[in-house]
């Protein structure tokens, strides 16, 4: 009896151990295990496309970018287009999504760019301009704002606007962003307006277009998108989850001297066997194996996946933005937590 005792004391105290080890062997490994790995999933939309915003599955974006505005001469924000309408049935289907509007755009005219270097430049013009700018974030109920300057937009007060535009927008907990080009940082651009922003969008694509006729290439490829993180992260000092990688939802059509565009849905329409491709004799553009092979590379080396622009999309089973999705929910990355993500 006595030994029996000893016998099952010794069990109970190996028992403990072991139960002790387990204890500690899960308290080790199950933070690393439950740890979510996330992404950013940000689409542009332009005015001329309010009218497909019931086509498109915001459910599978966290950021929507509604371009473009832009200022008159004494400051005021102008926007075409009913932006409420589109930001309720954005929110409505996603009511985490976060909404910013962008400002400016590649394509501006003179006017618009006199104006922009009159308010920006001239440092006693800013802070009116700023307080029109918050005022149209919070008349229309937007989480942020995405600064699209481009090229000879970027004048000498660019650095100075984003810092204080950052200052005024971090004390009402806004969003800042920029898009800008893939491997190019223009030279008005400081470290203090670059570290300002939360992330940036890089324009992985227009390698070339109307304006380079005889350029007959991909203007997208699988390369450049590398060579623009590449440049941002390693020459730039970008932190890779501040850097978004924009693939897309077009291509140009180089058979005629005048180079034209054509949407992916445009694409896909003639024939669903092109979903799959990149080019079509002189068209160039990105099918669903490029852009899941984008997703993966960002999915490593930056903190997600912009879209220009969200209403070229295929609206059917083929449909790009539903690529996106699915592939970064096959890698375990949250993005939206929607629509099966």
């Amino acid at each position: 009896m006595i030994k029996n005792k000893a016998l099952l004391g010794i069990l109970f105290y190996i028992s403990s151990l072991f139960s002790v080890y387990s204890c500690t062997n899960e308290k080790e490994h199950n933070p690393e295990d439950s740890k979510t790995k996330t992404a950013r999933v940000v689409g542009y939309l332009s005015t001329d496309s309010f009218g497909k915003i019931s086509s498109i599955q915001f459910c599978k974006l966290t950021h929507l970018n509604i371009a473009f505005a832009n200022p008159d001469k004494d400051g005021n924000i102008l926007f075409t287009g009913d932006i409420d309408a589109v930001v309720k049935y954005a929110k409505s289907v996603n009511p985490n999504i976060i909404v910013s509007i962008s400002l400016a755009g590649g394509v501006i005219s003179e006017e618009q760019a006199k104006n922009w270097s009159t308010l920006i430049d001239k440092s006693e013009n800013r802070p009116a301009f700023i307080q029109n700018i918050l005022k149209f974030v919070k008349d229309h109920n937007l989480d942020g704002v995405d600064v699209d300057l481009e090229w000879d937009a970027v004048t000498s007060g660019y650095s100075g606007f984003v810092v204080e535009l950052k200052k005024s927008l971090s004390d009402d907990k806004k969003l800042l962003t920029a898009a800008l080009p893939n491997s190019v940082r223009f030279v008005n651009i400081n470290s203090a307006a670059l570290n300002a922003f939360d992330f940036i969008n890089i324009m992985a694509y227009d390698s070339t277009g109307p304006w380079s006729p005889t350029k007959v290439e991909q203007h997208s490829s699988y390369e450049f998108a590398r060579s623009g993180i590449e440049f941002w992260h390693k020459q730039q000092n970008v932190p890779s989850e501040k850097l978004t990688l924009g693939v897309p939802f077009y291509g140009y059509n180089f058979t005629f001297p005048e180079v034209t565009g054509s949407s992916f849905g445009q694409i896909v329409e003639v024939g669903t066997q092109f979903a799959d491709q990149d080019e079509i004799g002189k068209i160039f553009y990105n099918g669903r194996p490029t852009i899941s092979r984008k997703v993966e590379y960002a999915a490593e080396y930056t903190g997600g996946i912009m879209i220009w622009e969200l209403a070229q999309d295929s609206f059917t089973e083929y449909s790009l933005l539903d690529v996106i999705h699915k592939k970064y929910s096959s890698l375990k990355f949250k993005t939206s937590g929607m629509c099966g993500n």
